[in-house]
């Protein structure tokens, strides 16, 4: 029997099988990343876009007890020869690239321009809501589901204070949550870090890789991502098999009624100390003082990230 080399194992598992193809996969990987770095867009609507979500759903499957069995019994050939590793390496490639290079530039704007930034932001999620909404059948579960999901998203946004813990284990569940968000199609990973109010700890933690406590945000956030795909996905994806549209009512009732925490003007934060350091406590909603120039920019950007997720929704479709 001829024996298994590292390259043999990984050849022998699907994946692109050229340049071109792995050059196409890696861009696909980038555009992922991109979508899950800007909060209201998801990777996996990329994915549906790109011919590649079933492709996707497979690879992660790739990673069962038989590939668990394998790595325990230190057969690290068979484990890559199981796994779809070429796929995998290849998409994560570029979704890595994607989210690094980009942690800068989303800091840079949340902090110097934030409600044109969070203003684009709303756009995108409004739309997305749309695009999810318009595949569900609408009969009295789903209804009853929306409103749920609405209203608990809506009071738990409130409920939640605008620092949230910075223990690692709080880390590792947005790291979970926020990967099955990233897979799910129409839902945004880095959405779901904005209502856990960890976005823009986690962009800080990319931003700045090489301090002792970065690296510790990184590794446990990224060993949640590991465990969200082979365990949480799989929940999401059992749920959206056996009650499908009823699932993604309530998912949209979500994405809806955390709507409140992205609503770009707000009023006078309420600061207190908090370990010795300010910390915003509360900020309510308000509706712009002015309607110059800078509210139309505002206004514009919501058009803007409007338009690119129904773009997309209908590249999607007439890819479908």
């Amino acid at each position: 029997m001829e024996k298994l080399t590292f390259k043999k194992a990984v050849m022998a598992t699907p994946g692109p099988n050229s340049w071109k193809e792995a050059v196409i996969l890696a861009v696909t990987g980038l555009c992922m990343g991109a979508a899950n770095v800007i909060p209201g867009v998801s990777g996996g609507t990329i994915a549906l876009i790109a011919g590649i979500y079933q492709k996707l759903l497979a690879a992660i499957k790739s990673f069962d007890a038989v590939c668990v069995k394998k790595l325990l019994s230190f057969d690290i050939k068979g484990a890559i020869a199981h796994l779809h590793t070429r796929f995998l390496a290849v998409l994560f490639f570029g979704v890595a690239v994607a989210i690094v290079s980009l942690a800068h530039i989303m800091k840079f704007l949340l902090n110097e321009c934030p409600e044109p930034t969070y203003s684009l932001f709303y756009g995108l999620i409004a739309a997305s809501i749309y695009v999810v909404g318009k595949t569900i059948k609408w009969r009295i579960p789903e209804v009853i589901s929306i409103l749920a999901g609405t209203v608990a998203a809506y009071f738990l946004v409130g409920l939640i204070p605008v620092e949230t813990p910075d223990g690692l284990w709080f880390i590792f569940l947005c790291g979970v949550l926020s990967i099955c968000a990233m897979i799910l199609p129409g839902i945004s990973g880095a959405f779901i870090l904005l209502v856990l109010k960890k976005y823009e700890y986690i962009i800080e933690a990319v931003k700045n890789p090489f301090s002792l406590n970065s690296i510790l945000v990184i590794i446990v956030f990224c060993l949640g991502c590991g465990a969200g795909l082979i365990g949480f996905s799989r929940f999401f994806n059992w749920l959206l098999n056996k009650w499908h549209s009823v699932t993604l009512a309530f998912l949209t009732g979500l994405m809806a009624g955390s709507l409140r925490s992205i609503w770009p003007w707000k009023g006078e934060a309420i600061v207190e100390m908090v370990g010795g350091k300010e910390k915003i406590v509360s900020q309510a909603n308000v509706f712009p003082q002015e309607f110059g120039g800078y509210f139309f920019l505002c206004i514009a950007l919501m058009i803007v990230g409007v338009v690119s997720i129904v773009v997309l929704d209908r590249i999607s479709e007439k890819h479908g």
